[in-house]
């Protein structure tokens, strides 16, 4: 099924020149660019990718609380607590420039995300973006009360990827052509 992706290379991609090696992974793979830009996004940018989302907020802050709890850290905030903060977090990592990417091809989302690696760079496989070009982790990352630093976001699903790329990109910045390995991949 022929899907549509959205990759943001976040600011610690562009500012270590990796936006390229993002680009030509996804490229090689057979997927076909039909957006992208750099950007600054304003907080009103960011806080509609990252939703003000209660149901959100609930799930993140328990998957952190069970996280932490499994490395025998004591937890006194709220799932929604923890989940604001991990928001605030993603929020503020984003402002500064990035580049926002569009990709379609067949199961780009599932293959988009095997490009990428793991959440956690550390725990990413070699050959992933994350497994090769970062080495951040969760405990760093607690311990500097900061997100993960681990170069892009790709879009979890198909629902995910369309709420996303409406919030970056207009239709408009979205191009239709044809791709001449095209055929050659898909038939």
């Amino acid at each position: 099924m022929i899907e549509r992706t959205l990759i943001l290379a976040k600011p610690d991609a562009v500012q270590r020149g990796l936006v390229g090696e993002i680009l030509k992974r996804f490229e090689m793979r057979g997927f076909r660019i039909v957006g992208m830009k750099l950007i600054n996004p304003t907080e009103q940018h960011l806080g509609m990718h990252y939703a003000d989302d209660p149901v959100w907020k609930k799930s993140v802050g328990a998957k952190t609380r069970a996280s932490m709890e499994a490395k025998g850290q004591k937890v006194t905030e709220t799932d929604e607590e923890i989940g604001a903060r991990v928001r605030r977090w993603n929020m503020e990592c984003l402002k500064a420039p990035l580049v926002a990417m569009v990709f379609e091809g067949e199961a780009v989302i599932e293959g988009g995300r095997k490009i990428v690696g793991a959440t956690e760079p550390k725990s990413a496989a070699p050959g992933t973006i994350r497994g090769d070009y970062s080495n951040d982790s969760y405990a760093l990352a607690d311990k500097q009360k900061r997100v993960l630093r681990n170069l892009m976001h790709a879009s979890g699903s198909v629902e995910e990827a369309e709420r996303e790329i409406k919030v970056w990109f207009t239709e408009k910045e979205l191009y239709d052509y044809q791709k001449h390995d095209t055929k050659l991949l898909y038939g």
